[in-house]
Protein backbone atom coordinates (compact mmCIF):
# COMPACT_ATOMS: atom_id res chain seq x y z
CA UNK A 1 0.00 0.00 0.00
CA UNK A 2 1.17 3.35 -1.09
CA UNK A 3 1.21 6.50 1.22
CA UNK A 4 0.84 9.59 -0.74
CA UNK A 5 2.29 13.15 0.97
CA UNK A 6 0.34 16.05 0.23
CA UNK A 7 1.54 19.45 1.18
CA UNK A 8 -0.17 22.13 1.62
CA UNK A 9 -0.60 24.58 -1.06
CA UNK A 10 0.50 27.95 0.97
CA UNK A 11 4.11 25.80 1.83
CA UNK A 12 4.78 25.49 -1.93
CA UNK A 13 3.16 26.95 -4.73
CA UNK A 14 5.42 26.39 -8.02
CA UNK A 15 5.57 29.04 -10.90
CA UNK A 16 4.80 27.20 -14.02
CA UNK A 17 5.18 28.19 -17.36
CA UNK A 18 1.25 27.79 -17.81
CA UNK A 19 1.26 30.70 -15.41
CA UNK A 20 3.37 32.92 -17.08
CA UNK A 21 4.22 33.93 -20.58
CA UNK A 22 8.01 34.17 -21.56
CA UNK A 23 8.09 37.49 -19.67
CA UNK A 24 11.68 36.73 -18.28
CA UNK A 25 13.84 39.62 -17.11
CA UNK A 26 17.35 39.07 -15.12
CA UNK A 27 17.67 42.23 -12.89
CA UNK A 28 20.38 41.39 -11.41
CA UNK A 29 22.83 38.30 -9.91
CA UNK A 30 19.81 36.78 -7.43
CA UNK A 31 16.47 38.66 -8.67
CA UNK A 32 14.36 38.14 -12.04
CA UNK A 33 11.76 39.59 -12.69
CA UNK A 34 8.56 37.07 -14.05
CA UNK A 35 5.72 38.67 -15.44
CA UNK A 36 6.95 41.62 -13.69
CA UNK A 37 7.11 40.18 -9.83
CA UNK A 38 10.04 40.35 -8.93
CA UNK A 39 11.62 37.21 -7.51
CA UNK A 40 14.30 37.56 -5.05
CA UNK A 41 16.41 34.27 -4.44
CA UNK A 42 16.13 33.52 -1.23
CA UNK A 43 19.03 32.04 0.99
CA UNK A 44 21.74 33.70 -1.36
CA UNK A 45 23.57 37.10 -2.04
CA UNK A 46 25.14 38.23 -5.14
CA UNK A 47 27.24 41.22 -5.60
CA UNK A 48 24.92 44.53 -6.41
CA UNK A 49 25.37 45.40 -10.55
CA UNK A 50 27.63 48.63 -9.41
CA UNK A 51 30.05 46.95 -7.07
CA UNK A 52 33.66 46.05 -8.74
CA UNK A 53 36.53 43.60 -7.58
CA UNK A 54 39.70 43.25 -7.88
CA UNK A 55 41.69 40.42 -9.85
CA UNK A 56 45.39 40.76 -11.24
CA UNK A 57 45.09 44.52 -10.09
CA UNK A 58 42.13 44.97 -12.65
CA UNK A 59 38.90 46.23 -11.63
CA UNK A 60 36.24 43.42 -12.69
CA UNK A 61 32.49 44.29 -12.77
CA UNK A 62 31.84 41.46 -10.31
CA UNK A 63 27.79 42.51 -9.86
CA UNK A 64 27.67 42.48 -13.96
CA UNK A 65 29.88 39.24 -14.22
CA UNK A 66 27.26 37.71 -11.48
CA UNK A 67 24.12 39.02 -13.71
CA UNK A 68 25.97 37.54 -17.22
CA UNK A 69 26.45 33.77 -15.77
CA UNK A 70 22.53 33.76 -14.46
CA UNK A 71 21.71 35.23 -18.03
CA UNK A 72 23.53 32.42 -19.45
CA UNK A 73 22.07 29.37 -17.36
CA UNK A 74 19.04 30.43 -17.58
CA UNK A 75 19.23 31.08 -21.40
CA UNK A 76 15.50 31.09 -22.56
CA UNK A 77 13.62 29.16 -20.71
CA UNK A 78 11.09 29.88 -17.57
CA UNK A 79 12.56 29.35 -13.96
CA UNK A 80 10.04 27.43 -12.01
CA UNK A 81 10.13 28.83 -8.90
CA UNK A 82 8.84 27.70 -4.96
CA UNK A 83 7.90 30.64 -3.30
CA UNK A 84 9.19 30.85 0.44
CA UNK A 85 6.82 33.94 0.98
CA UNK A 86 8.05 38.05 0.83
CA UNK A 87 10.86 40.33 2.01
CA UNK A 88 11.03 43.69 3.74
CA UNK A 89 10.96 45.09 0.34
CA UNK A 90 8.04 43.05 -0.85
CA UNK A 91 9.67 41.11 -3.30
CA UNK A 92 8.34 37.40 -3.57
CA UNK A 93 11.06 35.70 -1.84
CA UNK A 94 11.85 32.02 -3.37
CA UNK A 95 13.88 29.43 -4.91
CA UNK A 96 13.96 29.13 -8.76
CA UNK A 97 14.90 26.39 -11.07
CA UNK A 98 15.99 25.57 -14.39
CA UNK A 99 16.17 22.11 -15.36
CA UNK A 100 15.66 20.91 -12.54
CA UNK A 101 18.46 22.71 -11.35
CA UNK A 102 18.46 25.44 -8.45
CA UNK A 103 19.80 28.77 -9.83
CA UNK A 104 21.02 29.29 -6.36
CA UNK A 105 22.74 26.13 -5.50
CA UNK A 106 24.38 26.91 -9.05
CA UNK A 107 25.51 30.85 -8.16
CA UNK A 108 26.93 29.55 -5.37
CA UNK A 109 28.84 26.25 -6.18
CA UNK A 110 29.94 28.76 -9.03
CA UNK A 111 31.07 31.55 -7.12
CA UNK A 112 29.02 33.95 -8.38
CA UNK A 113 26.73 34.35 -5.16
CA UNK A 114 27.42 33.74 -1.49
CA UNK A 115 25.41 31.56 1.13
CA UNK A 116 23.23 34.28 2.72
CA UNK A 117 24.10 32.87 6.45
CA UNK A 118 22.09 35.72 8.07
CA UNK A 119 18.46 34.01 6.20
CA UNK A 120 19.47 30.31 5.55
CA UNK A 121 21.98 27.71 6.25
CA UNK A 122 21.32 25.83 3.11
CA UNK A 123 24.39 26.92 0.35
CA UNK A 124 27.01 27.03 2.41
CA UNK A 125 28.25 23.02 1.11
CA UNK A 126 28.31 24.87 -2.05
CA UNK A 127 30.02 28.03 -1.03
CA UNK A 128 32.69 26.03 0.89
CA UNK A 129 33.09 24.06 -2.68
CA UNK A 130 33.56 27.31 -4.63
CA UNK A 131 35.96 28.79 -2.00
CA UNK A 132 38.08 26.02 -2.23
CA UNK A 133 38.54 25.79 -5.35
CA UNK A 134 38.70 29.47 -6.14
CA UNK A 135 35.87 29.59 -8.69
CA UNK A 136 34.46 33.13 -9.79
CA UNK A 137 34.46 35.78 -7.42
CA UNK A 138 36.97 33.35 -4.99
CA UNK A 139 39.49 34.23 -7.71
CA UNK A 140 39.50 38.11 -7.24
CA UNK A 141 39.35 40.52 -4.02
CA UNK A 142 36.22 41.30 -3.09
CA UNK A 143 33.68 42.89 -0.54
CA UNK A 144 30.81 40.83 0.38
CA UNK A 145 27.31 42.60 -0.81
CA UNK A 146 25.73 42.72 2.42
CA UNK A 147 29.02 45.53 3.20
CA UNK A 148 29.29 46.65 0.56
CA UNK A 149 25.34 47.92 0.58
CA UNK A 150 26.97 49.52 4.11
CA UNK A 151 29.18 51.76 2.23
Amino acid sequence: MSKKIFLPLFIVIFFTQSAFSDNVKIVDGDTIKINNEKIRFSGIDAPELNQNCIKNNEKISCGILAKESLVKKIGNKIPKCINEGKDFYKRTLAECFVNGESLSKFLVRNGYAFAYRKYSKKFIEDERFAKENKLGLWSMKFIYPWEFRKL
